[in-house]
């Protein structure tokens, strides 16, 4: 059996948010971890690798520098890692990404494939859908747990206060919550065979059927018309009562006036 997870190295929003001139993210100075959602669907595929002997590959899309999430995978115990990266992929959205994300995959053999639902720089649930879609696989999103029986899987997938047990003869893609699992951590032995593995990468001239006009921020629909990394609040109103008792008055004065209670 073999498995494709795509992740993806996002933002650490704890280290600030930049940004470029033209509103897309300044990947290249911010710090970066492997999305969450992303995750947990690695998770998952290295468990059916420890109950199968599958095979396990990781590929991601992004700058020179997001072979460091490959690596980080294999440390967790994925066998390959496949970055593609190019510059006129720069400043995709989601449907741009899930093209070029698709063209590589057809390079690939594959029984399954897991993204993340979202990921956390962009929280659209948009890539993972779009990917089956220009692959022609069924879909499964939301997976809170994966098995395997025989050439299908069985999800079950969260929808609002309840779940669905859903069944998809593979190959598939299924999108995985974070909630799936708790992601084991990378062990000394894989860290030291993740730092001599070597990452196979991907330009542009390795997608097949894929049009330029559909690739990067040209080929992109999405615009973004204006981008901040903190909204900026008023110095609001200041006052000061003569008493802890006129302050307590005070504010049940104002959540009364913003019918908070």
């Amino acid at each position: 059996m073999k498995i494709v997870v795509c992740i993806k190295q996002v933002p650490d929003t704890k280290g600030g948010v930049k940004f470029n001139p033209d509103g897309t993210l300044d990947r290249g100075a911010m710090l970066a971890i492997m999305n969450p959602d992303d995750k947990a669907g690695l998770e998952a595929a290295l468990r059916i690798k420890d109950e199968t002997g599958a095979e396990v590959t990781v590929l991601t899309m992004g700058l020179p520098k997001a072979a460091d999430v490959l690596r980080e995978a294999i440390a967790m115990g994925a066998d390959k890692g496949i970055l593609v990266t190019d510059r006129v992929l720069g400043g995709a959205d989601t449907w741009a990404t899930s093209t070029t994300i698709a063209g590589a995959l057809r390079n690939i053999d594959y029984d399954l494939i897991i993204t993340g639902r979202q990921a956390i720089d962009g929280d659209t649930a948009q890539v993972g859908p779009q990917i089956a879609e220009h692959l022609g696989l069924p879909v499964i999103s939301y997976a809170k747990e994966i098995k395997v029986d025989g050439d299908k899987v069985v999800v079950k997938r969260m929808y609002d206060d309840r779940h669905h047990v859903l069944e998809a003869k593979m190959p598939c893609l299924i999108t995985a919550l974070s909630e799936l699992n708790d992601p084991r951590y990378m062990t000394p032995g894989g860290i030291f065979d993740a730092c001599e593995a070597e990452i196979t990468t991907w330009g542009r001239a390795d997608l097949k059927d894929v049009d330029d006009s559909n690739l990067g921020l040209n080929g992109s629909p999405t615009k973004i018309a204006k981008a901040s990394d903190k909204v900026r609040k008023g110095a609001g109103e200041k006052v000061t009562p003569d008493s802890p008792e006129d302050a307590a008055a005070l504010i049940v004065k104002k959540l009364k006036e913003k019918h908070v209670i």
